[in-house]
Formats: structure tokens, sequence, C-alpha cells
């Protein structure tokens, strides 16, 4: 079975080789037919501390390396702007 991969905006870097990444998703509300934008925040390893707070970076599962996080960073860009 493949395993996901997110995008999402860092936004808390404070933790040792952990990064908080804010993941949202928009869909259509199945009677009123208006796109909804629904957010969820995910606690991913960031092996290098490598990114920062705004970079836009790609989180894909893994195994359990503690009780919250499940998932770690593949690719991390600076946004700019």
């Amino acid at each position: 079975m493949p395993k996901r991969i997110l995008q999402g905006v860092v936004i808390s870097d404070k933790m040792d080789k952990t990064v908080t990444v804010q993941v949202e998703r928009r869909f259509k509300h199945t009677l009123y037919k208006k796109f909804i934008r629904r957010s969820k925040k995910y606690a991913a390893h960031d092996e290098t501390n490598a990114v920062k707070v705004g970079d836009v970076v790609k989180i894909q599962e893994c195994r359990p390396m503690s009780k919250r996080k499940k998932w770690e960073v593949v690719s991390g860009t600076a946004l700019t702007g």
C-alpha cells in the first residue's frame, strides 16, 4: 500500500527534530454546493531541523516515532512573497 503524501505550511518549529504542519483541504458541500475549507495540524519528523516557520513542505506517512508523530518531512521550500 502506498504511503500518503500531504502538502502544508509549517506553523511551529520550536521542538527538536519536530515541526507542526497545517494541511488545508477544500471540498464542496453536498447540499449547498459551496466550497468549504478545513485544516488539520500534523506533527512531522524533521531529522536535520532544516525547515522553518512559513515553509511549504510535503509530509509522508511513516512508522510511529512517538505518540503523536507518524509523519516525516519529505521536501520543503521557503515561502516567498
